[in-house]
């Protein structure tokens, strides 16, 4: 796996089905990795992101989006890879902050995989329209309320 020399990766998927798939290939490559999600226990949890930090020999952590929360500090990453876009826009933003902790040394780099013509492509541009319309709302040289036409006002509640 060519995307793996010499980086360390957060994979982060809604989908933890689609863990399974990327395991295998993992471990076809020999690639080490680390995997969270909601059936990780908490105590587990903790051990798993300090050796991931500190142990150059684990290269990939696999992270549901879901099970992704507080307290996780990856400042072993330089890459991050969201496999599948999620609807919610922030809970993304909040897994790829996983890497950027106080601490963090690294530049990160950060991918979306999205498939042209598919469900993530239509979710991608979702997640686009609300990032405008949240900067709109919160510019303060527009008047949004004054700038929304009739059709702007109906998507927003359709």
């Amino acid at each position: 796996m060519p995307l793996i020399a010499g980086h360390k990766i957060l994979l982060f998927s809604t989908y933890t089905a689609m863990f399974e798939i990327i395991e295998s290939k993992l471990k076809k490559e020999g690639i080490s990795y680390f995997k969270l999600t909601g059936q990780t226990k908490v105590n587990e949890r903790i051990g798993l992101v300090d050796e991931f930090n500190q142990n150059p020999a684990v290269k990939v952590f696999l992270i549901s989006l879901k099970a992704g929360g507080t307290g996780l500090n990856l400042t072993g990453a330089d890459m991050v890879i969201h496999y599948d876009p999620w609807w919610n826009l922030s809970a993304e933003n909040q897994a790829t902050d996983r890497a950027y902790r106080i601490g963090q040394k690294n530049n990160v780099q950060v991918y979306k995989l999205i498939t042209k013509n598919s469900i993530e492509e239509k979710i991608y541009e979702l997640q686009e329209k609300k990032a405008k319309l949240i900067d709109n709302v919160l510019d303060t040289k527009v008047s949004f309320i004054s700038k929304l036409s009739k059709e702007d006002i109906m998507q927003l509640f359709g």
